[in-house]
């Protein structure tokens, strides 16, 4: 397998923080490496944030924020479609950063960057739409009176992103925040900055006045208590794990800020005995191995009836088997490569942990299991199917973030979806079936933010999206998301005659 650099030319103009409008390095002038998980090469020195350097920022912020707030909000939405058509003309440059810094196939790269596309044109033409209302009151003082709801920004807001999808967790928290009048401050995952910073800048040089939209990189360890807690931030936006969530609940609601935290699932999928079975065994197989099986929504918990077990395993194991992993910066390029690295050794041990704690628990690995031969450079592991799970095994009571999927048999609808819900997570769920009873039953009774009928989990930016439980409060996606960015405000209008 011939091997090359990755293109440096992308990403030599990233190593700086965009604060205030301006490209800065870190205000002690510190630095870290951002290395490709496929291959373990440098892409680039990002510059390490430390708290002056969010302090600058919050202050940028606090200095545009009446402007921004006053600003019409047809004015808005055409700045965020001017940044838009900015990032359509450099999408390809994008996702090749993305699949740089991320490891995921180049495919996947431009499919999340269209994903974020989307979004973000769904809110800038969202601005426009905010209404309040007038609301009938009783006369007041022997006079008559009206009552309005006024909508304000919420104000200084502050969107945390994870490494699995940076760009698309980016927009769900970007487009709301602009729209509704809060400046923002994004602050990227440690390892995939650089996308990141790609698309705020671009974002910035469609005309956003400065302070608007900031980034801050660097460790979550060093600037995550200073961004949730300072008290000139009013709003946290948080897409991670289920520990980190706490941490951020504890800290902004010191000072009441709103906060909505898009954490952890372990999302069961049951596959019914009328299901199509072609369909559902393509769902798990996206549903779980894309992106090497790192995304909060994967399906990580399989039920198939008893009926169909069998017949549906030989088909779901012939279409994993075709999986090809590779590193994506191979040249020449290989279409056939279908799943890239994981994106750290940690993730990748984790796995093997999770995994081997099942084997010695009595589960059978059917497919996969290991590491790939001949990919030594890289985190990979091969996509993995397990059956013979034990309900106390760590792929059934942890997060598994990677490309393991435990398969279980049930024999009637009440006990698949017990079994979903038993877990501490309640993130997505599926199930997959003609019948609309049995459809409308796991609808009304799986404890879960969303529930997809025949369809494999994705998130539409139409629709609200989030979870309960350990999944995390609030939500993300729809118009929904932008009331999280903006301030019901009462008024009455007293005194009138007539």
């Amino acid at each position: 397998m011939t091997q090359t650099a990755p293109d440096q030319s992308t990403t030599s103009d990233l190593t700086h923080m965009l604060i205030g409008g301006e490209k800065v390095p870190s205000s002690t002038g510190a630095t870290y490496e951002v290395k490709n998980p496929a291959n373990g090469q440098l892409v680039a020195t990002v510059a390490r944030g430390t708290t002056d350097d969010v302090n600058k920022a919050v202050a940028a912020a606090k200095a545009v924020q009446k402007q921004w707030a006053e600003t019409p909000a047809e004015d808005r939405a055409a700045l965020l479609f001017k940044g838009i058509a900015l990032l359509e003309q450099n999408k390809k440059e994008i996702a090749r950063i993305l699949s740089q810094e991320q490891g995921k196939p180049l495919f996947e790269a431009a499919g999340e960057v269209h994903h974020m596309l989307h979004g973000l044109t769904f809110y800038a033409g969202l601005a426009s739409k905010i209404r309040g209302s007038q609301v009938p009151v009783p006369p007041a003082m022997g006079k008559h009176s009206y009552g309005m709801i006024v909508r304000r920004p919420v104000g200084i807001s502050v969107g945390i992103t994870p490494w699995n999808f940076p760009l698309t967790l980016m927009g769900t928290k970007v487009g709301p925040a602009l729209i509704a009048g809060c400046p923002i401050i994004i602050k990227p995952a440690q390892t995939t900055p650089l996308s990141t910073l790609k698309v705020i800048e671009l974002l910035n040089e469609a005309g956003l006045p400065a302070g608007v939209l900031q980034c801050v990189t660097g460790f979550g360890s060093e600037l995550g208590d200073t961004l949730t807690g300072h008290p000139d931030v009013r709003r946290v936006a948080l897409t991670g794990s289920t520990g980190v969530g706490k941490r951020v609940q504890q800290v902004a609601g010191q000072s009441f800020k709103r906060v909505t935290l898009e954490l952890g699932g372990s999302d069961g999928m049951i596959v019914c005995p009328d299901a199509n079975l072609k369909a559902a065994v393509n769902g798990a197989m996206v549903g779980r191995f894309w992106n090497a099986g790192q995304a909060c929504l994967a399906v990580k918990r399989l039920y198939v009836h008893e009926d169909v077990y069998d017949d549906f395993m030989s088909q779901l194991k012939d279409k994993v088997s075709r999986y090809e992993l590779g590193d994506p910066n191979t040249v020449p390029e290989k279409p056939k490569v279908r799943m890239g690295p994981l994106h750290a050794e940690f993730q990748r041990k984790e796995i093997e942990d999770q995994l081997a704690d099942a084997v010695a628990k009595g589960a059978k690995v059917v497919l996969g299991g290991k590491r790939p031969e001949g990919l030594d450079q890289g985190f990979f592991f091969e996509p993995t199917i397990v059956e013979n799970v034990s309900e106390d095994s760590k792929l059934v009571t942890e997060e598994v973030f990677g490309p393991v999927l435990p398969v279980f048999k049930y024999k009637d609808l009440d006990e698949a979806i017990a079994k979903v819900n038993a877990s501490e997570w309640g993130l997505g769920s599926s199930i997959w079936t003609n019948n609309m009873i049995w459809a409308n039953k796991a609808v009304r009774e799986i404890d879960a933010g969303v529930t997809w009928v025949n369809m494999i989990h994705y998130g539409y930016d139409e629709l609200p999206f989030g979870g309960v439980k350990a999944s995390g409060i609030g939500r993300e996606h729809g118009p929904e998301a932008v009331d999280f960015y903006l301030e019901d405000k009462g008024v009455v209008f007293g005194g009138l005659e007539g």
